[in-house]
Order: C-alpha cells, then sequence, then structure tokens
C-alpha cells in the first residue's frame, strides 16, 4: 500500500506498544480509500484525551479516538491535496480496551485509525441505520487489511 507524505503522525507517549508510523499511516489511506488527502494522526496519553474531550465534547474522561474535521470555510485551498482534519488516538486506552476486549492490540489500534477516518469523512453512528453503514464499512476496510471484524 502507498503511503501519503500528507498523513503527518505526531506521537505524544512513549513508542511501547503504538505501532509504527508507516502502519499508522497505511490504515488511514485505507480508509480513504486511496484517495490523498491533508490529515494528521495525534497520539496522546490520557491527560491530553481527556482536556481534548471536556473541551469539543463535555465529557470529562479520555476516548479511545476523536476526530476533528477540518473546516474550510471561506479558505480556499492553497497547496496541495486539501485538508481533511486531524485525529487524537489516546494510547493508553486503546491498548487497555484491547486487552478488556480480548484484541489483538495492532487490530485494535487499525480499527481506532479506521474509525477516525470514517468520522473525518462525515461517517457517523448517532442511530442504528448510520450504525450499521458505518460498521459494514470499518469491517470491509479490516478485512482488506487482514484484520478480524472488531464487533
Amino acid at each position: 500500500m502507498s503511503v501519503s507524505r500528507n498523513i503527518t503522525v505526531q506521537r505524544r507517549v512513549p513508542p511501547a506498544g503504538v505501532p509504527a508510523p508507516m502502519a499508522l499511516r497505511d490504515w488511514a489511506q485505507a480508509a480513504l480509500g486511496g484517495v490523498s488527502r491533508e490529515l494528521t494522526i495525534r497520539i496522546v496519553d490520557e491527560a491530553e484525551s481527556a482536556q481534548l474531550n471536556s473541551i469539543y465534547r463535555g465529557k470529562d474522561y479520555p476516548t479511545n479516538v476523536l476526530s476533528f474535521p477540518y473546516e474550510s470555510e471561506g479558505f480556499p485551498e492553497a497547496f496541495g491535496e486539501p485538508a481533511l482534519g486531524d485525529l487524537a488516538i489516546c494510547a493508553p486506552v486503546v491498548m487497555r480496551e484491547a486487552v478488556e476486549q480480548g484484541k489483538e492490540a495492532r487490530a485494535h489500534w487499525a480499527h481506532m485509525v479506521v474509525h477516525g477516518v470514517l468520522h473525518l469523512l462525515g461517517r457517523d453512528h448517532e442511530n442504528d441505520a448510520e450504525a450499521e453503514i458505518m460498521e459494514a464499512e470499518e469491517r470491509a476496510i479490516l478485512a482488506n487489511l487482514g484484520f478480524p471484524d472488531p464487533y
């Protein structure tokens, strides 16, 4: 799989247990369906995740992945590919969830990246119909990457 030069990975936690940037980029690119878009994947700790979750969602705890779509209203695209947005993935939460849910850690990481990118693309799971569509898309992308059904 080609790695997009437009996907930036920032890590604010020690590397232990966190997949390599190339893997994170590959999973994001798979969710993008081959379309090149600018996005940043930021791997954060629980304090940063809780702060972001509190500020943007009014929830005072860390969560696995937060998606922040880029809103370009009034700003013309000047250079490169259109910006998509940012993901904040909380490493301790993702690793803890993998253990609690009996999932292979790498598969859960891939799911969080795919899930977050799909949110950036406008998919959601606010109701049963939306959830079915989004989950089916996640399953297909993850299967193409060689990962099991995350649900």
